[in-house]
């Protein structure tokens, strides 16, 4: 049944409502086809809406507000343009005249409560292009809706010529003299745009023939079946003659009054209008195209926007932040005079003084407008007197309002400013730095001292305690051995007396008592004994003291003898023996039996330090 409707059109005529029936072309066929489906498309989307709303729909006397979103296609220019692009430019065209009026309203708004005198530049408006589109009783909407409503077989030359002859006097309409395909061109706020007129009137009459709509009807599918509802009053309602039938609606008509709708709601209402820009047409990350985001700027209207924005004061800082970042400025001119006159400076509201803070406040940002012209002449000046206004400042009662040269010259005087600060503390810091490392270094001097002297004191202490244990030790051992020295010299000698008397009792020592003696001997420094000796006597007694160091018995019968020589040098005494006998000198290099060969020692030899101070005293042998 869905192919023979698509296939085979119906056709009624006359008063009794007679109905035909005549096959469709295949164009007409696909044209049918693309009905059904935007039918489908447009009922659903209708019922989409429909039941979100419901579902967070609140009872209206329970709420006084609403938040509304309105998400509309961007301007849109392609090669081949038609009535989608139309109708979309047209609706960004209503929207930026909107954007623009309430744009300038806010500020003439805010400027009156401020208190500024300042009338708005003239700006570039759409307003001929919206005639040009919409306008009454010629328009492009009005033509084509005019061909719709013929029902005749209109070309697209035919429609190309009508705009242009009724609309030749706009100056938003142009014509592409080197195209050959039927168009017209639209200069539009964001640029111009080429229309291709083929096809214009078919898309705009949309017809939606009833037996496909009945068709719909008779679904049993449930979703079809809510999306299109039957009404029996279509059923018994006859249809009116052909003269007293109403026109049909027209997609541009349809568009209009819904956009004049939407219009009516956002002039009820406060809009927040949010651009969404893309930095490529390819989706691509870290690609960010110029031309491309450029032209979308101009298509949002931004462009526009800040020309509008220059035009007046662009900039706005309230009082407290005024001052906390420019109050720094007063150290360019300390003695700026409060009777110094100001042309930047707005009149004084005499009518209203302020009062407590605001008006301490109000003061020193006067005095702070007093140092603008000091500013002025050591900054630069713009080139174009039409970029910068007669006052590039205004003081309001809340804000401070000036422009972007006005900013410039301010936050140079600022940099500045800042720079003296900087240097300042720069030299004061590096001050600090050296008296501080200067401090340092005169403490670490006196703390090595310290140590140094501390660690000395401490070492001349260890000498001393050493040399002190030294000593000590020394004398104790010196004492020892003088009274061991002293107390054998005393037995040798009553020993000695003894057998010259020719005691009876002398007998030889024992063993035990002769290796004691020699033990003694060995032990003995050689030196230090002769040094213990009386070196003044002569009586036998120091002959005895020899013979005892030397290991001469006292009655040994050899014929050696031992003088000793006494000498002064220096304050000191030494003993020798003196050699006695012929002396042989040995003047030529002799070998030397037995060299190698060393005696055994006897029981009674003496070694090491004693053996060369014997060498020195050993007696000659006569």
């Amino acid at each position: 049944m869905l192919l023979e409707t698509l296939r085979i059109r119906t056709i009624r005529a006359g008063r009794q409502q007679q109905v035909f029936r005549k096959s469709c072309s295949r164009a007409e066929c696909d044209t049918r086809r693309d009905c059904l489906a935007k039918l489908v498309y447009a009922r659903l989307f209708d019922w989409l809406v429909l039941v979100i709303n419901s579902s967070i729909y609140a009872d209206p006397d329970s709420w006084t507000t609403f938040i509304g979103l309105l998400d509309v296609y961007g301007f849109e220019s392609f090669p081949d343009n038609s009535l989608e692009q139309l109708c979309i430019n047209y609706a960004n065209e209503k929207l930026q005249q909107h954007f623009v009026a309430h744009y300038l309203r806010a500020q003439q708004e805010e400027y009156a409560v401020e208190g500024l005198e300042w009338s708005f530049v003239n700006y570039q408006d759409n307003q001929t292009c919206l005639d040009l589109i919409e306008g009454s009783p010629i328009s492009i909407c009005s033509l084509i809706n005019e061909e719709c409503r013929l029902n005749r077989p209109s070309s697209a030359a035919q429609l190309q010529t009508r705009i242009e002859s009724a609309l030749a006097g706009s100056p938003c309409l142009g014509h592409n003299k080197l195209s050959r395909e039927p168009s017209f061109v639209v200069v539009h706020f964001a640029g111009p745009v080429r229309y291709h007129t083929a096809g214009l009137v078919e898309k705009n009459k949309d017809p939606v023939p009833p037996e496909l709509t009945g068709l719909l009807q008779q679904s049993q599918h449930s979703l079809l079946t809510v999306l299109f509802p039957t009404d029996p009053k279509e059923k018994t309602q006859e249809k009116p003659s052909g003269q007293n039938r109403t026109p049909a609606l027209t997609v541009v008509s349809k568009f209009k009054a819904s956009l004049e709708q939407l219009l009516q709601i956002l002039q009820n209402t406060t809009p927040h209008y949010i651009r969404c820009i893309k930095p490529n047409s390819q989706g691509q990350p870290q690609s960010f195209l110029q031309e491309e985001v450029l032209s979308q700027l101009e298509a949002c209207g931004l462009v526009e926007t800040i020309h509008i924005s220059a035009a007046g004061f662009p900039i706005r800082v309230s009082h407290q932040n005024f001052m906390e970042r420019y109050e720094l400025l007063r150290r360019l001119c300390p003695r700026a005079s409060s009777s110094f006159h100001n042309p930047y400076s707005a009149k004084e509201h005499s009518e209203q003084p302020p009062q407590g803070e605001a008006a301490t406040l109000q003061t020193l940002l006067q005095d702070l407008l007093h140092i603008l012209p000091a500013l002025t002449g050591t900054a630069a000046t713009p080139v174009d007197s039409a970029e910068c206004t007669p006052a590039p400042l205004q003081c309001g009662r809340t804000k401070v309002f000036m422009t972007d040269f006005m900013l410039e010259l301010l936050e140079n005087g600022r940099t500045q400013v800042l720079e003296q600060c900087a240097r300042c503390i720069q030299c004061g810091w590096r001050q600090h730095q050296h008296r501080k490392q200067k401090r340092q270094r005169r403490a670490a001097t006196l703390i090595q001292a310290a140590v140094r002297s501390w660690l000395t004191r401490k070492h001349i202490q260890r000498l001393h305690t050493a040399a002190t244990v030294i000593k000590h030790a020394w004398q104790k051992w010196r004492i020892r051995m003088a009274f061991l020295a002293s107390k054998e010299l005393d037995g040798l000698e009553e020993k000695h007396f003894s057998q010259a008397h020719g005691s009876p009792n002398s007998s030889p020592l024992p063993p035990m008592q002769t290796r004691l003696l020699g033990a003694i001997i060995r032990l003995w420094p050689l030196g230090l004994v002769l040094a213990n000796a009386a070196v003044g006597t002569h009586s036998f007694q120091r002959k005895l003291v020899v013979h005892a160091c030397l290991q001469l018995p006292s009655g040994s019968s050899s014929s050696s003898s031992v003088q000793t020589a006494q000498q002064d040098q220096a304050g000191v005494r030494s003993i020798r023996a003196l050699p006695q006998g012929s002396i042989r000198f040995h003047c030529r290099k002799s070998p030397l039996r037995y060299a190698d060969t060393c005696p055994e020692p006897s029981p009674f030899s003496i070694t090491g330090f004693n053996q060369i101070l014997l060498e020195k005293h050993r007696p000659i042998h006569v």
